[in-house]
């Protein structure tokens, strides 16, 4: 156990081989078999940085999450997301922006700390580099929609992007919110059917499409989800930026 005042985990950039091959086995138990050993890996890993989170006395990873730093919205169509969303109107946002991407906690670990720690390291990259846009994809475990119509409901009532910024369907198959019949009472953000790292975002004051991308690859449902840095609530701006001041490995 840590002792007083020490944390429990820390983060820091993968800087070697190894450390990306640990990154990828971790996203392969995530995302695709928990059962089986493999390495998810693809073409945008090394244009990222790769943000571990490990236990303090073991050094176990236990989170990892990657960012694709990017100047502006003129390169917008370099992203992983882009794949999935029209994001032409994505490519007038001027300011500097990240792609965050496969963010994911080891299956056995539940402990809260872990996604704090995530976002305090990348809370620091968000400062240090001037990002005004944190954006990526947000999922939903398996292909069928009926499990997630209310959490879609809430999300086309409350949460939608601003006109401006808002994707357009690109994806062969979509589900569109609104196109079918959902609970009368739409589920609050917090609710046990809303993904951790989605409800962290509108939390944060975070947008998302308005339509879901049908990914038979990953096994998922996924949303392009938003973040305008400028929209994070001044609490919990502050609050992030105490996660980002606890010692950790540099992530910078």
């Amino acid at each position: 156990m840590p002792g007083p005042g020490k944390a429990r985990y820390i983060a820091r950039l993968a800087s070697t081989g190894e450390d990306l091959r640990r990154a990828q086995a971790l996203r392969y138990r995530c995302f695709i078999d928990a059962a089986r050993d493999g390495l998810d890996h693809d073409s945008f890993d090394p244009l990222c940085q790769h943000i571990l989170v490990e236990e303090a006395a073991t050094g176990a990873l236990v989170c990892c999450v990657r960012l694709l730093p990017l100047a502006g919205g003129g390169q917008i169509d370099d992203s992983y997301s882009a794949q999935f969303y029209n994001l032409s109107r994505l490519a007038q946002f001027c300011g500097p922006m990240a792609e965050v991407g496969r963010f994911c906690v080891a299956p056995q670990c539940d402990d809260p700390d872990i996604v704090r720690t995530a976002w305090g390291a990348m809370t620091r990259i968000v400062d240090d580099k001037g990002i005004e846009l944190l954006f990526g994809c947000s999922s939903f475990q398996g292909t069928d929609a009926a499990p997630y119509l209310g959490v879609f409901e809430t999300l086309h009532q409350r949460y939608l992007a601003p006109a401006q910024w808002l994707p357009e369907v690109k994806a062969p198959q979509v589900v569109r919110f609104g196109a079918q019949p959902a609970p009368k009472a739409a589920p609050n953000v917090t609710g046990s059917a809303m993904p951790p790292l989605l409800r962290s975002y509108l939390l944060m004051g975070g947008w998302v499409s308005d339509h879901a991308v049908v990914d038979r690859k990953m096994n998922t449902l996924h949303v392009f989800t938003g973040l305008e840095i400028r929209a994070v609530p001044p609490a919990r701006a502050r609050l992030l930026r105490a996660l980002a001041d606890q010692p950790a490995g540099p992530v910078t």
